[in-house]
Parts: C-alpha cells; structure tokens; sequence
C-alpha cells in the first residue's frame, strides 16, 4: 500500500475532488486537475527505508543529489568546526527528511529569509530555513531544511528534548529545495559530488 507524508492529504484529495467535479460536467476539463493529482501523490509519496545498522554511521537525512562537500567553521548553532554536505532535491524526490544519526533534538530554530534557487551557494545562509540542532554520540550534528525559489515550506515535526532514531521521519520540505547537513569534523564522507542518495538509507558519512 502506498503511503503518503501526512502534510500531502490536503493537496491530494483537494485536486481529487476538483478532478471528480470536472469530469461530471467536461471530461476533457478534468484531464488537467487529473495530472495534478498524480503529481502531488507522487511528490508526497512516503517510502519505507531500510536503515543500516551500525553506531558509527551516518545517513542521509534527504533524497537527492549531493551538490557540496565542504570543510566549514559553522558559528551559528555549532560554534566548531564541521563538514558541510548539501543535497539537492528535485520536484521528483521523496521530499520527506529523516534523522541522519541516533540523538535527542537540542534545539529547533526557524529563521525567515529569501527565495533564491536552491543550487545557489548563498540559499544555504540567506533563505528561509529550519535548523536542527541533534545531539549525538559522536558530537553535535545541525541539519537544515532549506526552502528554495518554489518550495516555500519546510516542516519541522520534532521539537527541543525529543529523541529520534536514526532514518527516522523528522520533517518535509514542500515542493523541491534542498537540505544541508553539518558533521562532525573528523568524519570520513561516504559519497562524493553528484552522487544520488536516499533518505534514511544511503551511509554518507562514517566517524
């Protein structure tokens, strides 16, 4: 059975409604909303993932492909050094996010901003987005929903003190952007620019 992200079932049954009521009156009017149902289904597909085990490990926290690996200093949230892995997703994706390690969720913080297209370098710092701040074993790990020119919403579900296993559903972002995700620094990168990850699943780091 195909399941769906929770925030999806407005948009979907919206479109299915409008499709329903279309097709009584003009069976070719109904053709448009018909393709837009789909679409939203697709987009808002929810997929089971086999998380790997492991300790040392971490996944994913979204669908896409890795645009940027970096050496950074982060002084917002981490105040340290980190590596900076960004995922690009596509209107195609699963746009549902997950938690990339084992941790309790130290702070959750929402920062209002622009619109500028996800692939840009400067939508990971001047764009609306939600940081996460998870407290893990190994360290602390930011992990930041970034919206983009035509996903202007992201979705946090968790707040400060809750615990999440890791591949665990935390969060989506509406319609395409990208996610940003800050490592420990002494982590060992698992995948390189231009591969394709998935959420949950894809090992993209090991300490």
């Amino acid at each position: 059975m195909i399941k769906f992200a929770p925030e999806g079932y407005p948009f979907i049954l919206s479109f299915l409604g409008l499709t329903i009521l279309m097709a009584l009156f003009t069976p070719l009017g109904a053709l448009l909303p018909f393709v837009l149902t789909l679409f939203m289904a697709c987009f808002f597909r929810d997929p089971e993932r086999t998380v790997p085990e492991g300790e040392n490990i971490f996944v994913a926290p979204a669908d896409g492909k890795v645009i940027l690996i970096q050496n950074v200093y982060e002084e917002k949230f981490l105040k340290s050094e980190a590596v900076e892995v960004s995922i690009f997703m596509s209107p195609l994706n699963v746009h549902v996010n997950r938690a990339p390690s084992d941790g309790v969720v130290e702070s959750v913080v929402h920062t209002r901003g622009k619109f500028f297209s996800a692939f840009k370098h400067e939508a990971s710092l001047q764009n609306e987005n939600i940081a996460m701040v998870l407290d893990t074993k190994h360290g602390k790990v930011l992990v930041r929903q970034v919206a983009g020119f035509l996903a202007r919403r992201a979705v946090c579900r968790v707040k400060p003190g809750d615990f999440l296993r890791k591949g665990q559903r935390y969060g989506i972002i509406k319609f395409s952007s990208r996610l940003d995700i800050y490592l420990p620094k002494d982590t060992h990168i698992k995948v390189k620019l231009g591969d394709r990850v998935k959420a949950g699943e894809t090992v993209i780091g090991e300490i």
